[in-house]
């Protein structure tokens, strides 16, 4: 299974006993689509998701999976990321505020690098945290945007949790990060915050291991 946002709304691709098996969700609106092998369908669910927020969540699914995943990929390109949830002796979590969102802290893969060497350097370029302690490995997340060209891009970010010393922090401003602090889950989620669907996903997965 895969599981892609689309401006902020879930996307899954399943084959076919995925399918079966996924529990009915009565109290949300969603939209189901059996695969029949024409990209125009996948374009045009893209293409809803993008411009709207109709649906809860979307379903497509297909016998012949790996080529429900192929033909969905072929229409992005697919860039990797990596990112880390890191938590200090307190217990408080490493967040950043960019651009009207808290997120964590994560970027891009340089070509060469290693995806946990890529994790701890970008959560140190865009904190200024040092002594990073790398643990294992949370989840992958995918979502999607359009560049300033409109092309569409598929962004694969791989987590890991990571542990460091409580210190004092510097957001990377020329990377438009506004704010790098700690704080706890319980703060954090006291009050109304704007935070990307995905991210939620990570400080999830994080829960269900402390």
């Amino acid at each position: 299974m895969y599981k892609i946002y689309i401006n902020e709304t879930p996307l899954l691709l399943l084959n076919d006993i995925e399918f079966r098996n996924y529990p009915d969700l009565p109290n949300k609106e969603v939209l189901k689509t059996l695969y029949k092998g024409k990209t125009k369908t996948l374009l045009q669910h893209i293409d809803m998701l993008e411009k709207t927020d109709r649906y809860d969540l979307v379903i497509i699914y297909h016998e012949e999976y790996e080529r429900l995943v192929s033909d969905f990929m072929g229409l992005y390109k697919t860039i990797e990321a990596a990112g880390g949830l890191v938590t200090n002796e307190a217990g408080a979590c490493l967040f950043i505020f960019r651009l009207g969102f808290w997120d964590l802290p994560k970027g891009k893969i340089d070509p060469g690098e290693t995806i946990e060497a890529a994790a701890v350097r970008e959560v140190e370029e865009e904190t200024g945290i040092e002594g990073i302690v790398l643990g294992e490995k949370l989840l992958d997340t995918y979502h999607t945007y359009r560049t300033k060209k409109g092309k569409r891009v598929l962004k694969k970010t791989y987590w890991y949790a990571m542990q460091a010393k409580t210190q004092a922090l510097t957001p990377q401003t020329e990377e438009d990060i506004e704010l790098a602090v700690w704080m706890k889950k319980s703060t954090f989620f006291a009050e109304d915050r704007i935070v990307y669907q995905n991210i939620l996903e990570v400080l999830r997965s994080g829960e269900k291991r402390s």
